[in-house]
């Protein structure tokens, strides 16, 4: 008999739309309360959307409006900002003060 292959569950990134697994790419959350903030963990209550791993996905998500869309909302500076400080965390986007 032939052995079942265990399903990944894919998500596609909202700048580059390249698919990849869920848990390879970085979940981002619009919550009632707290604005949009990075959502290690995949399972905080909220709209989700999912950001690779690539420098410039995560520049063009704080510039444009790809995230916004597709968290139905409007990012705030402060959202702008919480996101920023996520990407020098993840060593996604280098800092340009050094």
């Amino acid at each position: 008999m032939a052995q079942r292959l265990k399903h990944t569950p894919e998500r596609t990134c909202v700048v580059c739309r390249q698919k990849a697994a869920k848990r390879s790419l970085i979940r981002l959350v619009r919550t009632p309360d707290q604005g949009v903030q990075v959502d290690p963990s995949g399972k905080r209550n909220g709209r989700g959307a999912y950001l690779c791993h690539q420098p410039a996905c995560w520049q063009r998500a704080l510039q444009g409006d790809a995230l916004a869309k597709a968290l139905r909302t409007t990012l705030t500076a402060e959202d702008r900002a919480r996101l920023q400080a996520a990407a020098l965390q993840f060593a996604i986007l280098k800092d340009e003060a050094s």
